[in-house]
C-alpha cells in the first residue's frame, strides 16, 4: 500500500513537472532545423514562420540549415535532441517519411522518433515539357510514351523525391515506361530541361512557375486535386482520369518524440493562427505555395496515409539511393 502511494505521488510530481516546463516554454531561443541549404521551399517556409513565431512567443526562432544524406543528417539530429521544445524540425515528405527507406538505413522511423506538430505549406507539381518536344497536351505526351516506350527522357531532382515518385506512379498507371535521369536537385534538372537535353519533368509549381509564365517551358497538367488559380487552363491529372496521381509536396513542423503535449498543442495553435494571417498567406502565395494548417490528429492521419501510399511504391519498385 505504501509502495502504491509512493508511486502515485511520483507520478503526480512528474505530471506537474512536465506541465510546469510546458507552461514556461519558451524561455530561450528555439532552433528550427531545416534539412537543406538556404533557399528553396522548405528553407523559405521555415523563415516565414520563424518571424511570426518570434512575434507570437517573444523568443528568437533560429533557422538552422543541416543539409546532407537526403535530409537524414538533420532528421537524426532532431530525433536525438532533448524533447523539450527547443529543437524542432521543418521538413517535407522525403526526409521525414522516406529517406530511411531510400538509403536503407534504420537511423530513425518517423512514427517512433518524431511528434508531428502540424502542416505549414503545400506545393503541387506540374507536368511540364520543353516546347521543342512539340506535343500539345498531357494526353498526347502519354500516347507518345506508350507508342515509344523507353524513349522519352524525364528529369528527376533525385531518386525518391516526390517528383520521382509521381513519375514512377504514372508509368504504372499508363502501362509504359520512360528513361529517368536523376540529378542532384531541381536546379540542374531544370537547366537540362530548358536546354532540351531531356523531354519533360514533374516539378514543384514554386520552381516551374517562372519558366511557364515566360514560355520557356509548357505546362501540360498539374497534380493538385483541383485546377490552380495561377494555371487555370492547365488540367489536373485527376480530371484526365488519373485520380491516384493527386500529389503535393508538403512542409511540416515536427518535434522529437516525447515532447510534452502542452508544447506540441501550443505550437499547433500558433501555426493555425500564423497561417491564417493574410500577410503570411501572401508570402507563401508569392512563392507558389499554399499556407495550410492542420490539427495535430489530422496531420498525424495525413502522414500515415502518405507513408502507406508512397512507401508501398518505393518497396515494390526497389527504389533506393
Amino acid at each position: 500500500m505504501r509502495l502504491f502511494k509512493r508511486l502515485t505521488e511520483l507520478f503526480v510530481l512528474l505530471c506537474l513537472t512536465v506541465g510546469a516546463h510546458a507552461a514556461d516554454w519558451p524561455s530561450k531561443p528555439v532552433h528550427l532545423v531545416v534539412p537543406y541549404p538556404p533557399g528553396g521551399n522548405v528553407d523559405l517556409a521555415a523563415r516565414i514562420i520563424s518571424d511570426s513565431l518570434e512575434k507570437e512567443f517573444g523568443q528568437p526562432f533560429v533557422v538552422e540549415n543541416r543539409a546532407g544524406a537526403g535530409g537524414m543528417i538533420a532528421a537524426s539530429h532532431v530525433a536525438r535532441a532533448k524533447p523539450d521544445g527547443y529543437t524542432l524540425f521543418v521538413a517535407p515528405n522525403g526526409p521525414v517519411l522516406f529517406s530511411p527507406l531510400l538509403f536503407r538505413k534504420d537511423t530513425y522511423f518517423w512514427r517512433n522518433d518524431f511528434s508531428p506538430i502540424g502542416s505549414i505549406s503545400f506545393v503541387p507539381l506540374v507536368l511540364q515539357i520543353n516546347p521543342e518536344l512539340k506535343v500539345d497536351s498531357a494526353k498526347a505526351l502519354f500516347e507518345k510514351a506508350k507508342a515509344q516506350p523507353g524513349e522519352l527522357i524525364m528529369a528527376s531532382p533525385g531518386a525518391g523525391t516526390q517528383n520521382h515518385l509521381i513519375s514512377e506512379m504514372m508509368q504504372r498507371l499508363l502501362g509504359t515506361e520512360w528513361l529517368t535521369v536523376h540529378y542532384k536537385g531541381n536546379a540542374p534538372a531544370t537547366t537540362d530541361l530548358l536546354g532540351g537535353r531531356v523531354d519533360f519533368n514533374f516539378d514543384q509549381l514554386s520552381v516551374a512557375k517562372q519558366y511557364i509564365t515566360s514560355g520557356k517551358l509548357k505546362a501540360l497538367a498539374v497534380t493538385s486535386p483541383e485546377r490552380l488559380p495561377t494555371l487555370p487552363d492547365v488540367p489536373t491529372l485527376k480530371e484526365l482520369g488519373y485520380e491516384q496521381a493527386v500529389s503535393e509536396t508538403f512542409t511540416g513542423l515536427f518535434a522529437p518524440a516525447g515532447t510534452p503535449e502542452g508544447i506540441v498543442d501550443t505550437l499547433n495553435q500558433a501555426l493555425d493562427k500564423i497561417l491564417a494571417d493574410p500577410d503570411v498567406i501572401k508570402k507563401f502565395d508569392t512563392a507558389g505555395t499554399e499556407a495550410r494548417a492542420m490539427t495535430v490528429p489530422a496531420f498525424q492521419d495525413f502522414l500515415e496515409q502518405q507513408y502507406e501510399r508512397w512507401s508501398t511504391l518505393i518497396k515494390e519498385n526497389d527504389i533506393h539511393r
